[in-house]
């Protein structure tokens, strides 16, 4: 399978992929856990339906230490007792945010007190632009199906 489109290659393509990727650089080195971010970024994918994203997250976490077990137990986290309750607020706060959509009333208040009970305020400004940039980059990859399966860890670093 061929991507639609070049988006990489393309001259303006580029110049917009490195703004964005500017700002997921500032994100990265927020005080928000990077196994968070990760976990985030999975399953924003998922819900989305972004492979190349999904495979690109999936293989960074275990690069970097996450556990198959976890990883596996992503898409179903409500019913895995292997995320701790600061995991499960920000997985909340992903779907909600990603599937704004789905309810009236976008995310829900209970959503939000739950993710500040865990997060600091810095870490809450991070969450919430790592869930905006991650649909961003998922409906890039999603329009022109950039295809999924060859990412390698590190790749774009």
């Amino acid at each position: 399978m061929d991507a639609r489109l070049n988006y990489f290659g393309n001259p303006l393509g580029a110049k917009f992929l490195k703004h964005i990727n500017s700002a997921g650089h500032a994100l990265g080195l927020s005080a928000l856990p990077m196994s968070t971010q990760e976990l985030v970024k999975i399953r924003a994918s998922q819900i989305n339906g972004c492979g190349f994203c999904t495979d690109m997250h999936t293989k960074d976490a275990a690069h970097a230490g996450e556990t198959q077990l976890r990883l596996n137990l992503v898409a179903a986290w409500r019913e895995a007792n292997v995320f701790t309750e600061a995991e499960r607020a920000a997985l909340e706060l992903t779907e909600q945010g990603t599937r704004i959509a789905d309810a009236a009333g976008g995310v829900s208040d209970a959503a939000w007190a739950e993710a500040a009970k865990h997060y600091d305020e810095e870490q809450l400004t991070a969450l919430v632009g790592l869930i905006a940039l991650i649909n961003a980059y998922n409906r890039v990859n999603v329009l022109i199906r950039q295809p999924a399966g060859d990412y390698v860890p590190g790749q774009f670093a």
